[in-house]
């Protein structure tokens, strides 16, 4: 690959913002970063994708320290959750290597059409905190949605902040605010996953990796702030917006691929 010329790299900033603003609020940011990437001459597909990987892991950082500052999981539900994510999130990849991602596809914005039909018609869910379950009951029902959208992160990936969100808005009973603070920790571990096979691999373009590091980070930050001052009832509409993107988005991609 060639020298990048500061036009490049200013659009690779601005993708990097705009998607961490995205994901800062209620996830699905990969909608808009990892096209940016996928559309940079001489890189590869799977390049791409660990350099996105690379420019998330700081916002999801930035952002979660963030909500932190206002919110705080309780360490012994949230720590279990991140460590299940985690490993999801390699066992994903593992899987991911053996099968073809069209398999899963259909399934994926199946599963996205359900979240976003439930949030349009029942406007009242995740705007207060109505826990359900309680003790080990509540814990084993995180584990296993850290797992699953781990999972899921790592066989295929778009919109799994989304995901995050939603499972622990509708399964758990959490606010949409306290569920995206959550969300930021569990997509967090599942990048790290990630890193920690396509680093070593060599698969990381650092220069623009750290490119979107850069705007990742000034967007998460305002996103986060934003989220933290408009509260429950802005995710929502923000998150009705992001699925029906990724929606569209997988559905277009599906098709391209079985013409």
């Amino acid at each position: 690959m060639g020298d990048l010329s500061p036009w490049l790299l200013l659009a690779i900033f601005a993708g990097g913002m705009a998607a961490g603003w995205v994901d800062a609020v209620v996830g699905g940011g990969g909608l808009i970063q990892l096209p940016i990437v996928l559309s940079v001459p001489g890189l590869s597909a799977i390049q791409a994708v660990a350099t996105n990987k690379l420019g998330s892991v700081f916002g999801t950082t930035v952002s979660a320290l963030a909500y932190a500052r206002r919110i705080r999981p309780e360490p012994r539900q949230i720590i279990p959750m991140g460590i299940a994510a985690l490993a999801g999130s390699l066992g994903g990849a593992l899987v991911a290597a053996q099968l073809p991602k069209q398999v899963f596809t259909p399934v994926i914005i199946a599963a996205l059409t359900i979240v976003l039909l439930i949030t349009i018609v029942k406007p009242s869910l995740g705007t207060t905190e109505l826990l359900k379950h309680s003790g080990r009951a509540h814990l084993s029902r995180g584990v296993l949605l850290s797992a699953g959208v781990g999972f899921y992160d790592g066989v295929l990936g778009p919109g799994t902040g989304s995901f995050f969100v939603m499972g622990l808005v509708g399964w758990l009973g959490y606010s949409f605010l306290n569920a995206s603070a959550r969300a930021k920790i569990l997509n967090w571990c599942t990048n790290v996953a990630a890193l920690a096979f396509f680093i070593p691999s060599g698969y990381v373009h650092w220069g623009i990796g750290l490119t979107l590091a850069a705007g990742n980070m000034t967007g998460a930050a305002l996103g986060a702030r934003t989220a933290l001052n408009r509260g429950s009832g802005f995710v929502r509409v923000v998150m009705i917006v992001v699925v029906t993107g990724l929606i569209i988005n997988l559905s277009a991609q599906y098709v391209r691929g079985a013409l």
